[in-house]
């Protein structure tokens, strides 16, 4: 009985949030290139060629919670080709935290980059190789944003953490409402080996393949003031969220040997430890122990 009253506790909690779904056209939108963009029942597709990219946003903004999508990457020769999914609030101080899938050559291994911007700063790049091939199936990208944390994972493995230092004096991106996207573009001066590989458009369209579109979160209302906006999408009274739950300040015992896997094997590269770029090593540095 107590394990039912909690569970009708819980569903009461998510009034005002959207709990999971799989259509996209429910809680997403092209926002440019639309002929670049097909659909085969639950799957979406969306190209580059050489004459556009495309891209997609969320028809609403989160306060807080889980956005998750199945991706399949670009097959073949992708050098050049970036597909990106990430959540971003606006403006010149916006706070951004990316998942960028960074193009191949043929039997290289994708490159996968995650970044973090905290009121309009970036430059907080990690990169990692994948375990699989991510282009042969679909696997699950998520990014879970609290009060106390940013984590990314790649089939529910954590390959990043980003925690709220504010006691320390380190601003921490919380009360800025976040859109969620996703895009695929050229950017062959970057984005493979730094630019050297340049994208081959006989092997074009390259194409992305998406499914599985959910977002469990708080719905931020455009009516409300921030204030009241930060009240409703946190915890207190009758209102109770996953995501303040004490349980998701951290990560589990597993989580973190998980974590602790990722970076020994799979990451290439982390800013925290580019003293070229950054000889005073950033201060969020010091403290992250991911």
């Amino acid at each position: 009985m107590l394990k039912d009253l909690s569970s009708i506790f819980l569903a009461l909690a998510f009034v005002g949030c959207v709990v999971g779904s799989s259509r996209f056209d429910e809680l997403f939108q092209p926002s440019w290139a639309l002929d670049h963009f097909s659909y085969e029942g639950e799957l979406l597709k969306m190209k580059l060629d050489n004459h556009s990219g495309a891209g997609f946003s969320s028809k609403s903004k989160y306060l807080y919670g889980k956005v998750i999508v199945q991706i399949k990457l670009v097959e073949g020769d992708s050098a050049g080709t970036v597909t990106a999914f990430y959540m971003s609030s606006d403006g010149a101080y916006h706070n951004e935290f990316d998942f960028e899938f960074l193009g191949n050559t043929s039997g290289e291994p994708y490159l996968v980059q995650t970044n973090v911007y905290v009121n309009g700063v970036g430059n907080r790049e990690q990169r990692f190789n994948l375990w699989f091939d991510p282009t042969k199936d679909f696997h699950t990208y998520s990014i879970s944003w609290t009060q106390r944390q940013v984590l990314f994972s790649v089939d529910e493995t954590p390959v990043r953490v980003h925690s709220n230092l504010e006691h320390k004096g380190i601003p921490f991106p919380k009360d800025q409402p976040m859109g969620v996207y996703s895009s695929i573009w050229n950017a062959d001066d970057w984005a493979t080996q730094g630019g050297r590989v340049k994208t081959d458009w006989s092997h074009a369209p390259f194409i992305a393949s998406y499914k599985g579109f959910e977002i469990n979160g708080c719905q931020y209302l455009d009516g409300a003031s921030a204030a009241e906006n930060m009240k409703r999408c946190s915890s207190g009274g009758d209102r109770q969220y996953w995501w303040d739950e004490p349980t998701m300040s951290e990560l589990s015992l597993h989580q973190s040997h998980q974590l602790i896997w990722v970076r020994a094997n799979h990451m290439v590269y982390d800013y925290c430890s580019d003293t070229a770029r950054f000889p005073a090593t950033p201060v969020e540095c010091e403290h992250h122990h991911h």
